[in-house]
């Protein structure tokens, strides 16, 4: 099945159709800045410009950077405010005028991740764990979704985990690898207060340095790197339509 998967984030918004068959892209990735105020009708005016793009009249799959329960806005991330509420596939699809599917962006990356990434052969409970800016999370049970894990926002201190262990914080406070792994470590081991998954997958810009910091974390559950890095959102986003149909 072919798809235009979209990945919307808080500085950009890329696409490209994927064919899920063959696991590929069909043409090159195409990106456009995030506007300012990012508004519900700019969005969709930039997911426009995409389907213009590509000339595509077939179904997409999009990635939103909150939380996403069937469709609607249930918070804001780091977009507007004026997101609070919106049932974003509708407004996408009647500005497109095609059918649309939206999950959440971490949701969305752990679904490639398990289905053509690192986790594609593991079973059980999968935690796909995004760390840049922030920290995104995603389980996937034997391959499904369980949507809207966000254990970046776990309270630490008064403020959301993450703004305690994101590589982002590893950067501007200047840590070694083994300060901000005694950090990540911390994380974990509250993720399994909540929950005890068979495999952790760690994705972001922090997965290029696993061989830094991996060997100072103590959990006992697998650790592997992921595969699909940055491709993970807009495969992921074109899973969750094929999702949305299977449901």
């Amino acid at each position: 099945m072919k798809i235009l998967g979209i990945d919307i984030g808080g500085t950009g918004i890329k696409g490209v159709p994927v064919d899920l068959e063959t696991e590929e892209y069909i043409g090159e990735r195409f990106r456009i800045e995030t506007p300012r105020p990012a508004k519900p009708k700019a969005v969709a005016d930039c997911v426009q410009q995409l389907v213009d793009h590509f000339n595509w009249t077939g179904p997409i799959g999009i990635g939103f950077p909150t939380v996403i329960v069937d469709g609607k806005a249930m918070a804001y991330g780091n977009m507007h405010k004026s997101w609070m509420g919106v049932q974003i596939d509708e407004l996408f699809s009647e500005k497109t005028g095609l059918p649309c599917s939206v999950i959440n962006d971490a949701d969305a990356a752990s679904l490639a991740e398990v289905r053509y990434g690192a986790g594609k052969d593991l079973k059980g409970l999968v935690a796909v764990i995004t760390v840049g800016t922030g920290i995104g999370s995603g389980l996937c049970y034997n391959g499904k979704l369980i949507p809207n894990f966000e254990f970046g926002r776990i309270p630490y201190k008064k403020k959301p985990i993450e703004k305690y262990a994101a590589n982002s914080v590893r950067k501007e406070e200047k840590l070694t690898y083994k300060e901000w792994a005694e950090r990540f470590n911390f994380f974990l081991k509250n993720v399994e207060l909540i929950c005890t998954p068979n495999h952790y997958i760690i994705g972001g810009g922090i997965s290029k340095h696993m061989a830094e910091f991996e060997r100072y974390l103590t959990t006992d559950i697998p650790i592997v790197a992921a595969k699909t890095k940055n491709h993970a959102g807009i495969i992921g986003a074109a899973c969750g339509y094929l999702d949305k149909l299977e449901r």
